[in-house]
């Protein structure tokens, strides 16, 4: 399975203070992982240059074959309208749009027709759970509800790629899996790959794959890290040392058919 997107080698700064320090990383078609790794260690860096958002000082990201880095910013945000989902962990809702209108944002903004983009919408009301609560602003909405809502908006596009950045940080165990088995369950259906970056392993359960960080790099890549499975890696030690897990590769090309892991270990 070919990589729908691609970094290689991203290191980016913050002044003086390295966040990323040659990382790597490739998502397929319809897959979703979780990039785990403890604070600092460059995880929502990572999540914001592939998205287009940052922009690495080194390395370059590759979105279905084409090199988006360097891109201008317009067409990065025509890419983040059009063909990338956004899920933050307070959602993001624009407090002055009603429920409906924040999830039809990304029709409206491309240009489509207000009628039909919000008929559009109120079908992910209605899937999500949300029945009866189009007309309500972001402030009278709980906090798993506005989750909802801002999963709504990243899906309603039908994207290529959706980037969640601990999109469960603010939610309970209960609402968190409910959140996670939506936004799994509506990738799966679109074929819609996923980049979710969290420190919950229970979260990281719901991947098909983690990739687990540390000082700005990938350190090591798990199948089915499940739930409890240790933000240091240490709890997979025993695959590595069998060599029970690829530690091969990322895409020297982005148009080559590369394996969708982590290239080396570097601590």
């Amino acid at each position: 399975m070919s990589p729908v997107l691609v970094g290689n080698e991203l290191r980016k700064s913050y002044g003086l203070t390295p966040a990323l320090r040659g990382a790597s990383i490739a998502v397929c078609e319809g897959e979703i992982v979780a990039v785990m790794g403890p604070s600092g260690s460059g995880k929502s860096t990572l999540l914001l240059c592939l998205a287009g958002i940052l922009t690495p000082d080194t390395g370059d990201v590759h979105f279905a074959g084409q090199r988006i880095d360097r891109l201008p910013d317009r067409r990065r945000v025509e890419l983040r309208r059009t063909a990338f989902g956004l899920v933050f962990q307070f959602g993001q809702l624009v407090p002055e749009l009603s429920t409906v209108e924040n999830i039809a944002l990304p029709l409206l903004l491309a240009g489509r027709p207000r009628r039909g983009v919000l008929a559009e919408a109120r079908i992910w009301l209605s899937r999500l759970g949300l029945d009866g609560l189009g007309d309500r602003l972001p402030g009278e909405l709980s906090g798993g509800q506005s989750q909802r809502v801002a999963l709504a908006r990243a899906m309603v596009a039908r994207p290529r790629v959706v980037f969640a950045d601990e999109p469960t940080g603010s939610l309970d165990t209960v609402g968190a899996d409910e959140v996670m088995e939506l936004l799994v369950g509506a990738a799966k259906e679109q074929g819609t790959a996923v980049l979710v970056v969290t420190h919950e392993p229970r979260v990281a359960g719901f991947a098909d794959r983690t990739v687990l960080m540390r000082d700005g790099v990938e350190s090591v890549q798990v199948n089915g890290v499940g739930v409890g499975a240790a933000v240091d890696g240490s709890d997979v030690a025993p695959k590595l040392a069998t060599g029970g897990d690829s530690l091969r590769v990322t895409a020297a090309d982005a148009d080559s058919d590369a394996e969708c892991s982590v290239d080396r270990i570097v601590w």
